[in-house]
């Protein structure tokens, strides 16, 4: 297996390979405009809408950012991400109210909420514009854009089944859910979503349990950069033990290096190489 140099545009199911340039995807997520256009047809996709609202506080991001890529066979949305000190405080508060999930199905942290439904409903009327010719549908994003891919593929799931996304991975993507919203997407979304976990990376363990929780299938990066679709809980404690400091929010620790989307796509280019 090698790194492929362009995006498998006929992409149905899992691979690495697909995983790496979902990755890289919701890497040009962070990038300006112009960047995203050029790159995203040098990737053979002729077709692109940026996706950008902006809201108020309480909620603390200024804005939530994304984008769609469309062409003959293969359509992408990312969402972007951010830093974790900027979302540490509002993932670890235990006083902010849950936000009903998608069709009513359990709830979710309220910051994800507010900030998808700030933006949800323009991402869903470019996929029905865009996607003229069957093709298949993917959402990535890393850490709050994670989130937000996650819980935009549930939202089309659960309110509007026609436009089932083929796909959602998510790279460092914190809790989103209940439990009751966590079982009706591992049910939906069978072998189609992906969440990987970069070793230590702090963002995934937030917010909370028990009242927020994980859908199911991880894919685990160790210390070593090698990804797992398994990994015991001693096996997994004792790899995160290599790396961890006092604080793991600090700007050198293990927790927030672990959680850059370039550490996630070094670790997948090192897995195809």
């Amino acid at each position: 297996m090698s790194v492929p140099t362009a995006i498998d545009h006929k992409a149905r199911t899992y691979s690495l390979a697909h995983a790496y340039w979902l990755a890289r995807a919701a890497d040009l997520a962070y990038k300006d405009e112009a960047t995203i256009e050029k790159q995203a047809r040098d990737w053979g996709f002729d077709r692109v809408r940026h996706h950008e609202t902006r809201f108020t506080p309480p909620f603390p991001l200024e804005d939530t950012q994304a984008f769609t890529m469309a062409g003959n066979d293969m359509i992408i949305t990312a969402f972007r991400g951010t830093e974790p000190a900027q979302i540490r405080d509002w993932l670890s508060d235990a006083t902010t109210p849950p936000w009903p999930g998608p069709a009513k199905t359990g709830y979710i942290h309220y910051g994800f909420g507010k900030a998808l439904d700030s933006i949800f409903p323009e991402v869903r009327e470019t996929l029905k514009e865009f996607r003229t010719n069957g093709q298949t549908v993917w959402f990535t994003g890393h850490s709050l854009g994670g989130a937000l891919a996650m819980l935009a593929g549930a939202r089309l799931y659960l309110e509007e089944p026609k436009l089932l996304a083929d796909g959602v991975y998510t790279y460092g993507q914190p809790r989103t859910c209940d439990r009751l919203l966590a079982t009706a997407c591992n049910k939906g979304f069978k072998q189609r979503l992906f969440r990987f976990v970069n070793n230590n990376d702090i963002v995934p363990q937030l917010p909370p349990e028990p009242a927020y929780t994980h859908v199911e299938t991880l894919r685990y990066i160790d210390s070593g950069g090698k990804v797992h679709e398994t990994m015991s809980l001693f096996g997994g404690l004792a790899d995160r033990a290599k790396g961890l400091t006092a604080d793991a929010f600090a700007p050198a620790s293990d927790g927030v290096r672990d959680h850059s989307i370039l550490k996630y796509i070094a670790a997948l280019e090192k897995n195809l190489a």
